[in-house]
């Protein structure tokens, strides 16, 4: 099977006072390319990188990572439009399932990847990173969900409302003795 890494850095981050595409954390660190690799460390064959707002300035940023660059033209209509770009982007690939990822997620790391993709993923799975019983990202979704994630996800709601329709379908990845999974919307 054949999973590619989607990671969505498109957002302006408003509560971060920059766009969390090029925050970088204290070692001077993007936190663009430490999502990156932990993506493919954690075992996603191709990584894309769905960026838009200050994407200029972020492009640089992905040079010798391996990762490839969508824009959200649309990016300022919520976290929706970042998936659907991102979406439809893996969608002329061969990959079988996507794993979904956000670029403020600073302590999810190759191992968290790993372990989502650690069960065997197949066109139809659907499997959600759990921190202490609370879920979160990264998400998997396999390709035979992408077409309905794309059609219901809106606003600042990415696959969230898909997976609560499916939530008996989806599988829950323990992964709270790896990382918090918290996403950082404000400077330290």
């Amino acid at each position: 099977m054949i999973v590619h890494g989607l990671l969505l850095a498109a957002g302006a981050g408003s509560r971060m006072g920059t766009p969390k595409a090029l925050v970088r954390d204290a070692d001077g660190e993007p936190w663009l390319v430490r999502a990156v690799r932990a993506i493919a460390d954690g075992g996603c064959t191709q990584v894309d990188v769905v960026l838009g707002a200050a994407a200029d300035e972020a492009l640089p940023l992905l040079e010798g990572t391996g990762a490839s660059a969508v824009v959200a033209a649309d990016w300022a209509a919520g976290m929706s439009a970042s998936l659907r770009a991102g979406l439809a982007a893996v969608e002329a690939t061969d990959a079988d399932a996507v794993l979904v990822s956000l670029v403020d997620l600073p302590d999810v790391s190759a191992a968290v990847v790993g372990r989502l993709l650690g069960p065997g993923v197949a066109r139809d799975t659907l499997r959600r990173a759990s921190y202490d019983g609370a879920v979160g990202h990264p998400v998997v979704l396999g390709r035979d969900h992408w077409a309905g994630v794309a059609a219901d996800a809106a606003g600042d709601e990415g696959a969230r409302g898909y997976l609560q329709a499916h939530r008996a379908d989806v599988e829950i990845v323990e992964c709270g003795d790896l990382a918090t999974g918290r996403d950082v919307d404000h400077p330290a």
